[in-house]
């Protein structure tokens, strides 16, 4: 397998292990439960649940395409989440918040293999750029929470570029950036519906990171490559 000349990288769930998120939550309902007796715990992760259920579909399109910001869209949850629990306190809204912002940035974790590849890609000299959906915020904040912002040649955000994948043009503004095209450049994400259909539709080398090895499911676009591991990617690149 001939080495990438270029490499673009997905953020959420490729780079970035987010499955910690959930203790945001739970810090953010102990902290409110605290300021207010009358609330508990239980009942306000109950009610947080239910409120992003029905909320999330309605605005996950602003918040990718940048409409709306990840701030906000944390501020209106917790408010009606509140709400929900018959309290209506613009301060108590505003703590959850800050609560949950700040506890967030503290679980967000980079996936030791990414590590791996980053230092790897850093060390040979390889053009890199990320390529993720998501409000600019929130995508930017989760890039210095882990201390990676720095090393990419090019970072191309749905929230920021008003386009998201499965979408060419964030592509191909990454490929403009680095000064490479075509299927020397190889895409690495977990999402076949916006990173593998949006990589082969742009021309790139399209490489399915499954982390799970789970089946991929009919319908779905077939990736160039699949990978288990992003070191199988290291492995390649010091090989070439």
């Amino acid at each position: 397998m001939l080495s990438p000349a270029a490499l673009t990288l997905d953020l959420d769930d490729t780079l970035l292990d987010l499955s910690g998120l959930a203790n945001a939550i739970d810090a953010t309902c102990r902290a409110v439960a605290s300021r207010a007796p009358n609330l508990r715990e239980d009942k306000l992760r109950l009610a947080n649940a239910l409120v992003w259920e029905r909320y999330w579909p309605d605005v996950e399109l602003e918040w990718t395409l940048g409409r709306l910001t990840g701030a906000d869209l944390t501020l209106e949850v917790w408010r009606q989440t509140l709400e929900a629990c018959g309290v209506d306190e613009p301060r108590l809204v505003e703590v959850a918040t800050s609560v949950h912002l700040g506890a967030y940035r503290r679980w967000i974790r980079l996936y030791d293999d990414a590590r791996t590849l980053l230092d790897t890609v850093s060390a040979l000299d390889i053009p890199l750029a990320l390529i993720t959906n998501g409000a600019g915020d929130t995508q930017r904040e989760k890039l210095h929470a882990v201390g990676i912002e720095g090393l990419f040649d090019a970072i191309v955000i749905s929230g920021e570029l008003g386009v998201a994948k499965p979408d060419v043009r964030p592509f191909q503004v990454a490929m403009e950036t680095l000064g490479v095209r075509g299927r020397s450049a190889w895409h690495v994400g977990d999402s076949l519906g916006s990173d593998i259909a949006g990589a082969k539709a742009a021309g790139l080398t399209s490489v399915w990171l499954n982390r799970a090895g789970r089946a991929r499911p009919v319908g779905t676009p077939a990736p160039d490559i699949e990978i288990r591991s992003l070191e199988e990617i290291v492995e390649t690149l010091e090989g070439g």
